[in-house]
Parts: C-alpha cells; structure tokens; sequence
C-alpha cells in the first residue's frame, strides 16, 4: 500500500517526502480532531475498578 502511494506521488524524493509528510499530518490531525472525539464515548477508559480503600496491601510495613 505504502510503495502504490509513494509512485503516485508526483515530483522527485523530496517532494514525494514533503507530501507524505503532509499527508501524514492530516491523517494525525483529522483522528485527533473528529475520531477520537467521537469514540471517546464508546471507548471503556473510564470505567476504573480501583477502590478508595486505605488497607495495607502490598508489603508496607
């Protein structure tokens, strides 16, 4: 996949490298800005099973 992107690419190594570049921060910017937003909510990560218990496990003396 990556090497069909990198020959459709126009111009020399550089200027393929440039757009690749940018191309790979709008993929970051568009997951960070609409994506993960949108998931969040679907997503488990606040769902914690710690207790606020104050015993002594773990070997504090």
């Amino acid at each position: 996949m990556y090497g069909w992107i990198w020959r459709h690419l126009p111009g020399n190594a550089w200027v393929r490298a440039l757009i690749s570049l940018v191309l790979v921060l709008a993929v970051v910017y568009a997951l960070f800005q609409y994506v993960f937003p949108w998931a969040e909510p679907l997503l488990p990560f606040g769902d914690v099973t710690v207790d606020g218990s104050t015993g002594t496990e773990g070997g504090g003396r």
